[in-house]
């Protein structure tokens, strides 16, 4: 599987803080055999989400990209609808798993915003802007992601008894 992660960070994007989200999520997808193949911080500028999504997607770059910041509720926070504007359709449960999971560990989750969908052949799925609260929501979606990019790309293995005890 080929990862791309973008990470939206305005401090970031102009040099006054070091992005730890973006390597932190690329050295867990690498302990799994997962290899980034592209790595961006931008700011949190919605038409600039769009673009690099959009372009990373079209151009079959990855089969999953991930976002980490902006999934919040503070005013520049615009990656769910970044990305709802680029997705063409929109896999509502792996944001509900995600805040599920996260509810165990902080009540802030109920505050998460993050959304996942599939645009051509890649699952975009957002995460939270901190190194741990994004490696803690890659984890709670983690074992349904192959199969997801399988079926995405046009696998025909069943859903059924994948998971089954």
């Amino acid at each position: 599987m080929r990862a791309a992660i973008l990470t939206l960070s305005d401090k970031g994007s102009r040099g006054e803080r070091v992005d730890e989200s973006g390597p932190a999520l690329s050295d867990w997808l690498a302990q799994r055999g997962v290899v980034t193949v592209q790595s961006l911080v931008i700011a949190d500028e919605f038409e600039q989400i769009v673009e690099v999504l959009s372009d990373w997607a079209d151009s079959d770059a990855a089969d999953l990209i991930l976002t980490t910041g902006g999934t919040g509720v503070s005013p520049r926070d615009s990656t769910p609808e970044a990305t709802l504007q680029v997705v063409e359709r929109v896999v509502p449960g792996l944001g509900e798993l995600m805040r599920l999971k996260s509810l165990a560990i902080t009540p802030m989750a109920s505050l998460s915003r993050a959304v996942a969908g599939i645009r051509k052949q890649s699952l975009i799925i957002n995460l939270p802007g901190s190194p741990k609260g994004a490696v803690e929501n890659l984890e709670a979606v983690w074992p349904t992601l192959g199969h997801a990019v399988e079926k995405i790309r046009g696998g025909q293995d069943d859903c059924g008894g994948k998971f089954s005890k």
